[in-house]
Parts: structure tokens; C-alpha cells; sequence
């Protein structure tokens, strides 16, 4: 069966009563070689299982399938469910799981579905719910090596940023404390049915461990983070005071401590000049 195939996907719809839902942000991909690049590149393999989140009609998931030794797929959308028993039929090495990603217990997902497996996350996110959906994988500590994702090209470009430049954001520094992103490849709005408005990117995040702090110095760092981006063209001192109401003295003091000047912007950090300049602001107050 020819998932992406127009008339394939036409047909799948009407049989089962499927129309498009822009809430959920669908949009069916219609490209044969995109899915298959995707699932190389996302560490679907030998030894894996594959969280997916979000099926569609079942195009990346079946390549998941064909390459990884279990695929576990998260679906909100029951209307799905029955259109995916026929799609992937001839897979016995998938389960789809219907809840919605943002309530899952993805712990308890992956030790119940991947044990003895290494574990990674390929989706193709909804635009509205990318930047939820990858912090909550990153935040939660999850057994998992690598997210690689879909994402409106906007978004890909922000998340593979280098912290401390203009292109950076609150989710650039979040991804850059959890791991090490990069852009895979583009893919423009018509590989998609219905079309979006915009054109997208693949991106792959490796997870590591080099900047982690312990708990309560991370919930600090990320809240100076938050604080800084919230008012990004402010200087650091005046952002984080109005938003957090540390005495600016303070933070001068911490900021000439890390070698950075008053007058500065989060914009302008680097990741290092982040976590140092926490934690020296987070020993003061």
C-alpha cells in the first residue's frame, strides 16, 4: 500500500470517514523519500525501539517498522485508529498507544514497551505543539538517545541555533542544556496534503549529559533563562530584576564575576556564560 500516494490517501479517507483536522494540525506527507530519510537518520535500527508521536495515516511509522525492532506510537486522534489497523497491517512489531503526548506517562511507556532495547523519538510534530512536545521529552529525563523531529522551518532554525546569537531563544538554551542539536534536512510545503503555509525542516537532538546541574540550580538556571528571553531586549540586569525581582546590585556583582558587562543582553550569552552566571547569581540571593 502506497501511503503516500494522493489517490491512496484519498481513498483511505473516504472508506473510513476521515476528513483533515486543523486543530490537531494534520498534514498527510506526500513525498515517498522523505519518511524513509527521516527513519535513517532517526536512529531506527537494529537494537531500537521507536517512540513515535503523532502517526498520520501510518507513512513514517511503517518505516520505522521496516527498519527498528519495535515501533511504540503515541496517536491522539481516535478517528486514526481504525484507518492505522489497515495501513499497518502487515507490521507486527507496532503498538499504538491513543492518548494525548502532553498527559502520557512516557516513562512508564518505555519500560513497559522497550525493555532490552535502546530507546529514540521520531515524529512529525503538529507546529503548534512542537516546542511543548520536545521539552516535555527533554525535561523528563527520559532513557532515550535522540529526538528527531519535523518542524515548521522557523522552529528548526531556532532549536539548531547557537546560543548566544540573535537567532536563539528560551528553547535554543532548553535544548542546548539537554543536548546537541542539528538541522537534517528541509522539506517544503508541498510534500504535504493538505498543503500548510509554511515549509518545514528535520532536526535530530542527541542527548547528553555535559551541563547538568542539580536540581534545585536547575530550576534556577531556567527560570534566569525564562526572565532573560521574556524581556530579550532588555539588558540581563533589568529583565531579570523586573521579572524576578533580585536586586540588580546582585547581579552586576554576578555578571562582572563572570567576566560579562553590565550592560549586556541573554541574547548575547553563551551557553557556559549562562550556567556560570546562574550559578553565581543563585549563591547571592
Amino acid at each position: 500500500m502506497n501511503l503516500t500516494n494522493i489517490g491512496t490517501i484519498k481513498e483511505i479517507m473516504s472508506q473510513h470517514g476521515f476528513s483533515f483536522s486543523k486543530n490537531l494540525g494534520q498534514n498527510f506527507i506526500i513525498n515517498p523519500e522523505i519518511c524513509p530519510k527521516i527513519a535513517e537518520n532517526g536512529n531506527a535500527q537494529h537494537g531500537f525501539g521507536i517512540l513515535e508521536i503523532g502517526t498520520g495515516i501510518g507513512v513514517l511509522t511503517a518505516e520505522l517498522a521496516r527498519r527498528a525492532d519495535k515501533v511504540t506510537a503515541i496517536e491522539i486522534d481516535t478517528r486514526l485508529l481504525p484507518v492505522l489497523a489497515e495501513t499497518l497491517a502487515e507490521f507486527d512489531n507496532v503498538k499504538i498507544i491513543n492518548q494525548d503526548v502532553m498527559k502520557a506517562d512516557l516513562h512508564k511507556i518505555i519500560s513497559e514497551e522497550f525493555v532490552g532495547l535502546r530507546v529514540a523519538v521520531c515524529a512529525n510534530l503538529p507546529y503548534y505543539i512542537t516546542s511543548p512536545v520536545i521539552m516535555k521529552l527533554l525535561e523528563s529525563r527520559l532513557p532515550i538517545e535522540s529526538v528527531t523531529v519535523m518542524v515548521q522551518k522557523e522552529a528548526g532554525q531556532r532549536l539548531c541555533a547557537e546560543v548566544g546569537t540573535r537567532e536563539a531563544g528560551a528553547i535554543t538554551v532548553g535544548v542546548n542544556y539537554y543536548g546537541t542539536a542539528r538541522q537534517l534536512f528541509g522539506v517544503s510545503r508541498g510534500n504535504f496534503m493538505p498543503s500548510p503555509n509554511v515549509d518545514s525542516a528535520v532536526i535530530r537532538i542527541d542527548l547528553n549529559s555535559r551541563n547538568r546541574l542539580d536540581a534545585d540550580s536547575e530550576k534556577f538556571f531556567f527560570g534566569v533563562v525564562k526572565a532573560g528571553f521574556s524581556q530579550r531586549r532588555k539588558t540581563v540586569s533589568n529583565a531579570i530584576s523586573a521579572q524576578m525581582g533580585i536586586p540588580k546590585n546582585a547581579i552586576y556583582t554576578a555578571l562582572k564575576e563572570t567576566g560579562l558587562p553590565e550592560n549586556i543582553r541573554i541574547e548575547s550569552m553563551k551557553m557556559e556564560n549562562l550556567i556560570d552566571f546562574s550559578e553565581k547569581l543563585r549563591s547571592m540571593v
